[in-house]
Protein backbone atom coordinates (compact mmCIF):
# COMPACT_ATOMS: atom_id res chain seq x y z
CA UNK A 1 0.00 0.00 0.00
CA UNK A 2 1.29 3.41 -0.85
CA UNK A 3 0.88 6.58 1.27
CA UNK A 4 -1.27 8.02 -1.29
CA UNK A 5 -3.45 5.10 -1.01
CA UNK A 6 -3.85 5.71 2.26
CA UNK A 7 -4.42 9.06 2.21
CA UNK A 8 -7.96 8.19 0.76
CA UNK A 9 -8.98 7.69 4.47
CA UNK A 10 -7.99 11.02 5.51
CA UNK A 11 -11.16 11.49 7.22
CA UNK A 12 -10.83 8.47 9.50
CA UNK A 13 -7.00 9.52 9.97
CA UNK A 14 -7.10 13.34 11.11
CA UNK A 15 -10.26 12.02 13.14
CA UNK A 16 -8.33 9.67 14.88
CA UNK A 17 -5.52 12.40 15.51
CA UNK A 18 -8.36 14.33 17.15
CA UNK A 19 -8.75 11.93 19.45
CA UNK A 20 -5.30 10.80 20.58
CA UNK A 21 -4.58 14.28 20.65
CA UNK A 22 -7.69 15.15 23.34
CA UNK A 23 -6.86 11.86 25.24
CA UNK A 24 -3.32 13.11 25.53
CA UNK A 25 -4.40 16.18 26.82
CA UNK A 26 -7.11 14.78 28.98
CA UNK A 27 -3.98 12.71 31.03
CA UNK A 28 -1.66 15.62 31.27
CA UNK A 29 -4.22 18.40 32.21
CA UNK A 30 -5.40 18.89 35.83
CA UNK A 31 -7.54 20.67 38.41
CA UNK A 32 -8.36 23.75 36.37
CA UNK A 33 -6.65 23.22 33.25
CA UNK A 34 -9.49 20.79 32.69
CA UNK A 35 -11.87 23.79 31.06
CA UNK A 36 -8.89 24.09 28.10
CA UNK A 37 -10.50 20.83 26.92
CA UNK A 38 -13.57 22.48 25.17
CA UNK A 39 -11.99 25.23 23.26
CA UNK A 40 -8.97 22.56 22.47
CA UNK A 41 -11.39 20.10 21.64
CA UNK A 42 -13.19 22.85 19.47
CA UNK A 43 -10.31 24.04 17.59
CA UNK A 44 -9.37 20.86 16.62
CA UNK A 45 -12.47 19.43 15.26
CA UNK A 46 -12.81 22.95 13.54
CA UNK A 47 -9.23 22.47 11.78
CA UNK A 48 -10.26 18.79 10.72
CA UNK A 49 -13.50 20.04 9.43
CA UNK A 50 -12.09 22.42 7.40
CA UNK A 51 -9.34 20.77 5.69
CA UNK A 52 -11.60 17.64 5.02
CA UNK A 53 -13.31 19.90 2.19
CA UNK A 54 -9.99 19.74 0.74
CA UNK A 55 -8.39 17.59 -2.12
CA UNK A 56 -11.44 15.36 -2.93
CA UNK A 57 -10.45 12.00 -4.04
CA UNK A 58 -11.72 8.87 -5.81
CA UNK A 59 -10.40 4.92 -4.98
CA UNK A 60 -10.57 2.07 -2.86
CA UNK A 61 -8.71 0.16 -0.46
CA UNK A 62 -8.56 -3.19 0.93
CA UNK A 63 -9.61 -5.58 -1.32
CA UNK A 64 -12.78 -3.03 -2.35
CA UNK A 65 -13.91 -2.94 1.48
CA UNK A 66 -13.15 0.85 1.63
CA UNK A 67 -13.67 3.01 -0.53
CA UNK A 68 -14.35 7.02 -1.56
CA UNK A 69 -15.64 9.33 -4.16
CA UNK A 70 -16.72 12.96 -4.44
CA UNK A 71 -20.11 12.17 -3.07
CA UNK A 72 -18.90 10.39 -0.35
CA UNK A 73 -16.49 12.64 0.43
CA UNK A 74 -19.25 15.27 0.28
CA UNK A 75 -21.45 13.22 2.73
CA UNK A 76 -18.81 13.24 5.50
CA UNK A 77 -18.49 16.99 5.33
CA UNK A 78 -21.74 17.22 6.02
CA UNK A 79 -21.48 15.00 9.01
CA UNK A 80 -18.43 17.30 10.06
CA UNK A 81 -20.77 20.78 9.78
CA UNK A 82 -23.45 19.10 11.55
CA UNK A 83 -21.20 17.77 14.39
CA UNK A 84 -19.44 21.01 14.33
CA UNK A 85 -22.79 23.03 15.37
CA UNK A 86 -23.26 20.06 17.82
CA UNK A 87 -20.51 20.93 19.22
CA UNK A 88 -20.12 24.59 19.72
CA UNK A 89 -23.77 24.25 21.07
CA UNK A 90 -22.67 21.92 23.50
CA UNK A 91 -19.73 24.45 24.69
CA UNK A 92 -21.80 26.44 27.42
CA UNK A 93 -23.56 23.21 28.58
CA UNK A 94 -20.01 21.07 29.17
CA UNK A 95 -18.61 24.08 30.82
CA UNK A 96 -20.95 24.76 33.56
CA UNK A 97 -22.01 21.14 34.00
CA UNK A 98 -19.30 18.31 32.27
CA UNK A 99 -15.78 20.47 33.80
CA UNK A 100 -16.74 20.08 37.23
CA UNK A 101 -17.55 16.88 37.37
CA UNK A 102 -14.42 16.03 35.28
CA UNK A 103 -16.67 14.53 32.56
CA UNK A 104 -15.76 16.68 29.07
CA UNK A 105 -13.54 15.22 27.48
CA UNK A 106 -15.13 11.61 28.06
CA UNK A 107 -17.96 13.43 25.95
CA UNK A 108 -16.34 14.64 23.10
CA UNK A 109 -14.61 11.09 22.49
CA UNK A 110 -17.84 9.49 22.45
CA UNK A 111 -19.27 12.09 19.93
CA UNK A 112 -16.11 11.55 17.56
CA UNK A 113 -16.16 7.33 18.34
CA UNK A 114 -19.69 7.51 16.69
CA UNK A 115 -18.65 10.17 14.13
CA UNK A 116 -15.50 7.56 12.77
CA UNK A 117 -18.25 5.00 13.05
CA UNK A 118 -20.40 6.62 10.32
CA UNK A 119 -17.16 7.59 7.92
CA UNK A 120 -16.63 4.08 7.84
CA UNK A 121 -20.06 3.55 7.22
CA UNK A 122 -20.77 5.31 4.47
CA UNK A 123 -17.20 4.40 2.68
CA UNK A 124 -18.19 0.79 3.16
CA UNK A 125 -17.33 -1.36 -0.03
CA UNK A 126 -18.80 -4.70 1.92
CA UNK A 127 -21.83 -5.51 4.05
CA UNK A 128 -19.39 -6.21 6.89
CA UNK A 129 -17.66 -3.29 6.79
CA UNK A 130 -21.30 -1.76 6.64
CA UNK A 131 -22.36 -3.61 10.02
CA UNK A 132 -19.05 -2.84 12.12
CA UNK A 133 -19.35 0.71 10.92
CA UNK A 134 -22.80 0.69 11.97
CA UNK A 135 -22.01 -0.93 15.77
CA UNK A 136 -19.52 1.91 16.24
CA UNK A 137 -21.47 4.63 15.55
CA UNK A 138 -24.18 3.26 17.93
CA UNK A 139 -22.62 2.00 20.84
CA UNK A 140 -21.21 5.14 22.03
CA UNK A 141 -24.50 7.51 21.41
CA UNK A 142 -26.60 4.87 24.39
CA UNK A 143 -23.41 6.09 26.51
CA UNK A 144 -24.21 9.96 25.60
CA UNK A 145 -27.84 9.12 26.01
CA UNK A 146 -27.57 8.18 29.43
CA UNK A 147 -24.45 10.79 29.87
CA UNK A 148 -26.63 12.70 32.67
CA UNK A 149 -25.61 10.62 35.53
CA UNK A 150 -27.74 11.72 38.08
CA UNK A 151 -31.12 12.30 35.86
CA UNK A 152 -33.49 8.99 36.10
CA UNK A 153 -34.92 9.75 32.50
CA UNK A 154 -31.28 9.74 31.16
CA UNK A 155 -30.12 6.37 32.60
CA UNK A 156 -33.88 5.45 31.20
CA UNK A 157 -33.20 7.27 27.60
CA UNK A 158 -29.99 5.06 27.90
CA UNK A 159 -31.33 2.03 28.36
CA UNK A 160 -34.11 2.36 26.36
CA UNK A 161 -31.44 2.78 23.29
CA UNK A 162 -29.26 0.65 24.16
CA UNK A 163 -31.78 -2.37 23.75
CA UNK A 164 -33.55 -1.06 20.99
CA UNK A 165 -30.05 -0.85 19.54
CA UNK A 166 -29.36 -4.56 20.22
CA UNK A 167 -32.10 -5.53 18.65
CA UNK A 168 -31.99 -3.74 15.39
CA UNK A 169 -28.55 -4.88 15.21
CA UNK A 170 -29.27 -8.90 15.27
CA UNK A 171 -31.55 -7.94 12.52
CA UNK A 172 -29.47 -6.37 10.28
CA UNK A 173 -26.89 -8.89 10.93
CA UNK A 174 -29.70 -11.36 10.06
CA UNK A 175 -30.71 -9.58 6.92
CA UNK A 176 -26.70 -9.71 5.98
CA UNK A 177 -26.39 -13.18 6.67
CA UNK A 178 -29.36 -14.14 4.26
CA UNK A 179 -28.12 -12.02 1.45
CA UNK A 180 -24.82 -13.89 1.36
CA UNK A 181 -26.64 -16.93 1.63
CA UNK A 182 -28.00 -16.08 -1.60
CA UNK A 183 -25.33 -14.53 -3.26
CA UNK A 184 -22.25 -16.03 -1.55
CA UNK A 185 -20.71 -12.67 -1.50
CA UNK A 186 -20.56 -9.07 1.10
CA UNK A 187 -18.79 -6.87 -1.75
CA UNK A 188 -21.35 -4.67 -2.53
CA UNK A 189 -20.09 -4.45 -6.48
CA UNK A 190 -20.39 -8.21 -6.47
CA UNK A 191 -23.86 -8.23 -4.61
CA UNK A 192 -26.05 -6.31 -7.18
CA UNK A 193 -24.46 -8.52 -10.39
CA UNK A 194 -25.05 -12.07 -8.13
CA UNK A 195 -28.62 -11.03 -7.05
CA UNK A 196 -31.40 -12.49 -8.71
CA UNK A 197 -34.80 -11.20 -7.26
CA UNK A 198 -35.53 -14.44 -5.37
CA UNK A 199 -37.38 -14.26 -2.23
CA UNK A 200 -34.72 -15.48 -0.43
CA UNK A 201 -33.11 -12.13 -1.25
CA UNK A 202 -35.71 -9.76 -0.77
CA UNK A 203 -36.26 -11.42 2.91
CA UNK A 204 -32.70 -10.56 3.52
CA UNK A 205 -33.28 -7.05 2.28
CA UNK A 206 -36.51 -6.50 4.35
CA UNK A 207 -34.01 -7.56 7.54
CA UNK A 208 -31.42 -5.50 6.68
CA UNK A 209 -33.50 -2.60 6.16
CA UNK A 210 -35.08 -2.66 9.41
CA UNK A 211 -32.24 -2.30 10.99
CA UNK A 212 -31.25 0.62 8.58
CA UNK A 213 -35.12 1.72 9.62
CA UNK A 214 -34.18 1.74 13.44
CA UNK A 215 -31.65 4.71 12.70
CA UNK A 216 -33.70 6.80 10.88
CA UNK A 217 -36.79 6.36 12.83
CA UNK A 218 -39.24 5.23 10.63
CA UNK A 219 -42.59 4.09 11.73
CA UNK A 220 -42.66 1.18 13.11
CA UNK A 221 -39.12 1.35 14.50
CA UNK A 222 -39.70 4.80 15.62
CA UNK A 223 -40.64 4.07 19.24
CA UNK A 224 -37.82 4.30 20.99
CA UNK A 225 -37.53 8.27 19.32
CA UNK A 226 -39.63 10.85 21.61
CA UNK A 227 -38.44 8.77 24.79
CA UNK A 228 -34.77 8.55 24.37
CA UNK A 229 -34.50 12.49 23.08
CA UNK A 230 -37.02 13.75 25.61
CA UNK A 231 -34.20 11.93 28.55
CA UNK A 232 -30.69 12.42 26.55
CA UNK A 233 -29.30 15.84 26.90
CA UNK A 234 -30.78 18.25 24.23
CA UNK A 235 -27.07 18.41 22.45
CA UNK A 236 -27.42 13.84 22.42
CA UNK A 237 -31.20 14.51 21.14
CA UNK A 238 -29.81 16.93 18.27
CA UNK A 239 -26.97 14.78 17.18
CA UNK A 240 -29.52 11.86 17.10
CA UNK A 241 -31.68 13.63 15.03
CA UNK A 242 -29.39 14.84 12.21
CA UNK A 243 -26.14 13.24 12.34
CA UNK A 244 -27.04 9.31 13.47
CA UNK A 245 -29.96 9.95 10.52
CA UNK A 246 -27.67 11.76 7.89
CA UNK A 247 -25.24 8.67 8.12
CA UNK A 248 -28.09 6.09 7.99
CA UNK A 249 -29.68 7.91 5.14
CA UNK A 250 -26.64 8.15 3.10
CA UNK A 251 -25.56 4.60 3.37
CA UNK A 252 -28.92 3.26 2.65
CA UNK A 253 -29.28 5.92 -1.01
CA UNK A 254 -25.49 4.34 -1.47
CA UNK A 255 -27.20 0.47 -1.49
CA UNK A 256 -30.62 0.95 -2.64
CA UNK A 257 -29.19 3.24 -5.53
CA UNK A 258 -26.03 1.76 -6.25
CA UNK A 259 -26.17 -1.78 -5.24
CA UNK A 260 -29.39 -3.63 -5.59
CA UNK A 261 -31.24 -2.79 -8.86
CA UNK A 262 -32.86 -6.08 -9.29
CA UNK A 263 -34.78 -5.29 -5.84
CA UNK A 264 -36.39 -2.27 -6.92
CA UNK A 265 -40.04 -3.18 -7.12
CA UNK A 266 -40.02 -4.76 -3.62
CA UNK A 267 -37.92 -1.83 -2.31
CA UNK A 268 -39.93 1.15 -3.56
CA UNK A 269 -43.16 -0.23 -2.72
CA UNK A 270 -41.97 -1.10 0.75
CA UNK A 271 -40.52 2.84 1.18
CA UNK A 272 -43.95 3.88 -0.64
CA UNK A 273 -45.59 2.77 2.43
CA UNK A 274 -43.31 3.48 5.13
CA UNK A 275 -43.04 7.12 4.05
CA UNK A 276 -46.99 7.87 4.19
CA UNK A 277 -46.89 6.00 7.63
CA UNK A 278 -43.84 7.93 9.23
CA UNK A 279 -44.95 11.24 7.88
CA UNK A 280 -48.63 10.98 8.99
CA UNK A 281 -48.09 9.61 11.71
CA UNK A 282 -45.16 11.84 13.11
CA UNK A 283 -46.97 14.27 12.04
CA UNK A 284 -49.87 13.20 13.88
CA UNK A 285 -48.33 12.59 17.20
CA UNK A 286 -46.16 16.19 17.07
CA UNK A 287 -49.79 18.21 17.20
CA UNK A 288 -50.13 16.29 20.78
CA UNK A 289 -47.43 17.26 22.46
CA UNK A 290 -46.22 20.46 24.56
CA UNK A 291 -43.04 19.14 25.90
CA UNK A 292 -40.50 20.47 22.85
CA UNK A 293 -37.86 17.78 22.99
CA UNK A 294 -40.81 15.42 22.36
CA UNK A 295 -42.13 17.62 19.60
CA UNK A 296 -39.21 18.00 18.17
CA UNK A 297 -38.63 13.80 18.47
CA UNK A 298 -41.78 13.85 16.50
CA UNK A 299 -41.28 16.10 14.13
CA UNK A 300 -37.91 14.62 13.23
CA UNK A 301 -40.00 11.25 12.62
CA UNK A 302 -41.83 13.25 10.43
CA UNK A 303 -39.06 14.76 8.26
CA UNK A 304 -37.76 11.36 7.62
CA UNK A 305 -40.93 10.58 6.10
CA UNK A 306 -40.55 13.53 4.05
CA UNK A 307 -36.82 12.05 3.09
CA UNK A 308 -38.35 8.72 1.99
CA UNK A 309 -39.80 10.20 -1.23
CA UNK A 310 -36.28 10.97 -2.56
CA UNK A 311 -35.72 7.16 -2.89
CA UNK A 312 -39.50 7.08 -5.27
CA UNK A 313 -36.67 7.61 -8.00
CA UNK A 314 -33.23 5.85 -8.27
CA UNK A 315 -32.28 8.63 -11.45
CA UNK A 316 -29.78 11.24 -10.46
CA UNK A 317 -32.89 14.23 -9.52
CA UNK A 318 -33.45 11.76 -6.52
CA UNK A 319 -30.21 10.91 -5.16
CA UNK A 320 -29.49 14.90 -5.16
CA UNK A 321 -32.70 15.77 -3.48
CA UNK A 322 -31.96 13.57 -0.80
CA UNK A 323 -28.05 15.06 -0.21
CA UNK A 324 -29.59 18.37 -0.49
CA UNK A 325 -32.88 18.07 1.95
CA UNK A 326 -30.24 16.60 4.32
CA UNK A 327 -28.37 19.67 4.27
CA UNK A 328 -31.28 22.11 4.82
CA UNK A 329 -32.58 20.03 7.09
CA UNK A 330 -29.05 19.69 9.50
CA UNK A 331 -29.04 23.46 10.05
CA UNK A 332 -32.98 23.97 9.90
CA UNK A 333 -33.29 21.42 13.21
CA UNK A 334 -29.80 21.96 15.09
CA UNK A 335 -30.66 25.98 15.18
CA UNK A 336 -34.50 24.43 16.82
CA UNK A 337 -32.60 22.40 18.84
CA UNK A 338 -29.87 25.22 19.73
CA UNK A 339 -32.50 27.73 21.25
CA UNK A 340 -34.39 24.79 23.26
CA UNK A 341 -30.62 23.68 24.60
CA UNK A 342 -29.60 27.61 25.64
CA UNK A 343 -33.54 28.10 27.00
CA UNK A 344 -33.25 24.95 28.99
CA UNK A 345 -30.20 25.49 30.17
CA UNK A 346 -30.41 29.08 31.97
CA UNK A 347 -33.83 28.27 33.55
CA UNK A 348 -34.70 24.55 33.03
CA UNK A 349 -38.02 24.89 30.77
CA UNK A 350 -38.91 22.79 27.67
CA UNK A 351 -42.48 23.18 27.69
CA UNK A 352 -44.48 25.20 25.21
CA UNK A 353 -46.48 26.99 27.34
CA UNK A 354 -42.99 28.38 28.45
CA UNK A 355 -42.47 30.24 25.85
CA UNK A 356 -45.51 32.47 25.72
CA UNK A 357 -43.71 35.87 25.18
CA UNK A 358 -40.66 34.93 24.53
CA UNK A 359 -40.31 37.62 22.09
CA UNK A 360 -41.04 40.36 24.37
CA UNK A 361 -37.62 39.08 26.57
CA UNK A 362 -35.64 37.20 24.15
CA UNK A 363 -36.34 38.34 20.19
CA UNK A 364 -32.91 37.02 19.20
CA UNK A 365 -33.76 33.67 20.36
CA UNK A 366 -37.42 33.94 19.32
CA UNK A 367 -36.32 35.19 15.76
CA UNK A 368 -33.93 32.19 15.36
CA UNK A 369 -36.67 29.78 16.36
CA UNK A 370 -38.91 30.95 14.01
CA UNK A 371 -36.51 30.67 10.85
CA UNK A 372 -35.56 27.14 12.08
CA UNK A 373 -39.65 26.31 12.27
CA UNK A 374 -40.41 28.05 9.19
CA UNK A 375 -37.57 26.47 7.26
CA UNK A 376 -39.07 22.71 8.77
CA UNK A 377 -42.23 23.62 7.84
CA UNK A 378 -41.35 24.26 4.00
CA UNK A 379 -42.25 27.82 3.81
CA UNK A 380 -40.75 30.32 0.98
CA UNK A 381 -37.89 31.78 0.23
CA UNK A 382 -36.36 29.66 3.53
CA UNK A 383 -33.99 26.93 2.20
CA UNK A 384 -36.31 24.01 3.42
CA UNK A 385 -38.89 24.98 0.65
CA UNK A 386 -36.79 24.33 -1.85
CA UNK A 387 -35.01 20.87 -0.07
CA UNK A 388 -38.91 19.70 0.00
CA UNK A 389 -39.47 21.29 -3.39
CA UNK A 390 -36.91 19.01 -4.74
CA UNK A 391 -38.52 16.16 -3.01
CA UNK A 392 -41.57 16.47 -4.13
CA UNK A 393 -40.62 17.17 -7.88
CA UNK A 394 -39.04 13.73 -7.58
CA UNK A 395 -41.74 12.02 -6.67
CA UNK A 396 -44.11 13.63 -9.29
CA UNK A 397 -41.19 12.97 -12.07
CA UNK A 398 -41.61 9.29 -10.77
CA UNK A 399 -45.84 9.34 -11.58
CA UNK A 400 -46.72 8.85 -7.46
CA UNK A 401 -49.43 11.67 -7.78
CA UNK A 402 -51.46 10.07 -4.40
CA UNK A 403 -47.76 10.15 -2.46
CA UNK A 404 -47.51 13.81 -3.69
CA UNK A 405 -50.55 14.71 -2.74
CA UNK A 406 -50.62 13.07 1.16
CA UNK A 407 -46.63 14.48 1.50
CA UNK A 408 -48.82 17.86 1.05
CA UNK A 409 -51.75 17.74 3.39
CA UNK A 410 -48.24 16.28 5.77
CA UNK A 411 -46.80 19.76 5.04
CA UNK A 412 -49.97 21.67 6.18
CA UNK A 413 -50.15 19.33 8.84
CA UNK A 414 -46.57 20.06 10.32
CA UNK A 415 -46.88 23.39 9.62
CA UNK A 416 -49.97 23.77 11.90
CA UNK A 417 -47.85 22.39 14.94
CA UNK A 418 -44.71 24.73 14.10
CA UNK A 419 -47.46 27.51 14.13
CA UNK A 420 -48.37 26.76 17.44
CA UNK A 421 -45.02 27.43 18.78
CA UNK A 422 -44.29 30.47 16.93
CA UNK A 423 -47.96 31.64 17.88
CA UNK A 424 -46.62 30.91 21.68
CA UNK A 425 -43.48 32.96 21.58
CA UNK A 426 -45.10 36.39 19.61
CA UNK A 427 -48.51 36.33 20.36
CA UNK A 428 -49.42 35.05 23.33
CA UNK A 429 -48.28 37.09 26.57
CA UNK A 430 -47.57 35.85 30.29
CA UNK A 431 -47.39 37.04 33.66
CA UNK A 432 -43.87 35.82 33.97
CA UNK A 433 -42.17 35.24 30.90
CA UNK A 434 -38.96 33.79 30.46
CA UNK A 435 -36.18 36.23 31.23
CA UNK A 436 -33.31 37.65 29.05
CA UNK A 437 -31.23 34.79 28.63
CA UNK A 438 -27.79 35.27 27.08
CA UNK A 439 -26.38 32.71 25.44
CA UNK A 440 -22.51 31.95 25.80
CA UNK A 441 -20.29 32.83 22.13
CA UNK A 442 -19.92 29.09 21.54
CA UNK A 443 -23.70 28.51 21.10
CA UNK A 444 -24.03 32.10 19.56
CA UNK A 445 -21.59 31.34 16.84
CA UNK A 446 -23.47 27.69 16.51
CA UNK A 447 -26.54 29.53 15.93
CA UNK A 448 -25.56 31.97 13.42
CA UNK A 449 -23.95 29.02 11.53
CA UNK A 450 -27.53 27.75 11.02
CA UNK A 451 -29.16 30.91 10.40
CA UNK A 452 -26.35 31.34 7.65
CA UNK A 453 -27.09 27.75 5.89
CA UNK A 454 -30.66 28.25 6.32
CA UNK A 455 -30.69 31.77 4.60
CA UNK A 456 -27.91 31.11 2.20
CA UNK A 457 -29.44 27.82 1.13
CA UNK A 458 -32.33 28.92 -0.01
CA UNK A 459 -30.99 31.49 -2.26
CA UNK A 460 -27.56 29.28 -3.70
CA UNK A 461 -28.94 27.59 -6.51
CA UNK A 462 -25.25 26.40 -7.31
CA UNK A 463 -25.34 24.31 -4.32
CA UNK A 464 -27.65 22.17 -5.21
CA UNK A 465 -26.39 22.21 -9.08
CA UNK A 466 -23.06 21.00 -7.49
CA UNK A 467 -24.81 18.25 -5.39
CA UNK A 468 -26.42 17.02 -8.65
CA UNK A 469 -23.66 16.99 -10.42
CA UNK A 470 -21.36 14.69 -7.52
CA UNK A 471 -24.45 12.57 -7.52
CA UNK A 472 -23.47 11.27 -11.15
CA UNK A 473 -21.05 8.73 -9.15
CA UNK A 474 -23.05 6.78 -7.36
Amino acid sequence: MKWDDLLLMRHELQLLAVILIVTCAEIYLSGRDKSRIIPLSLALFGIHMAAGWLWPAEGELFGGMYRTNGLIHLMKNILDVGVLIVLLQTGGWARKQLVPENRASEFFLLIWSSLLGMYYMVSAGDLLMVFLGLELSTLPVAALAAYEVLKMRSAEAGIKFILTAGLASAVTLMGISLLYGSTGTFVLADLGKQMQGNSLEALGFLFFFAGIAFKISLVPFHFWTPDVYEGAPISVAAYLSVISKGAAVFILMILLMGFAPLLTDLWVNVLYLLAILTMTIGNLFALRQRNLKRLLAYSAVAQAGFIMLGFMSSQQDGKASIVYFMLVYLFSNLAAFGVVQTIELHTGKEDMSDYEGLYRTNPRLSLVMLLALFSLAGIPPLAGFFGKFFLFMTVASAGYYLLLTIAVINTVISLYYYLLIVRAMFLRKSDNPLPLVTSDGWMRAGLVICVAGIVVLGVASGVYDAIYALCAHL
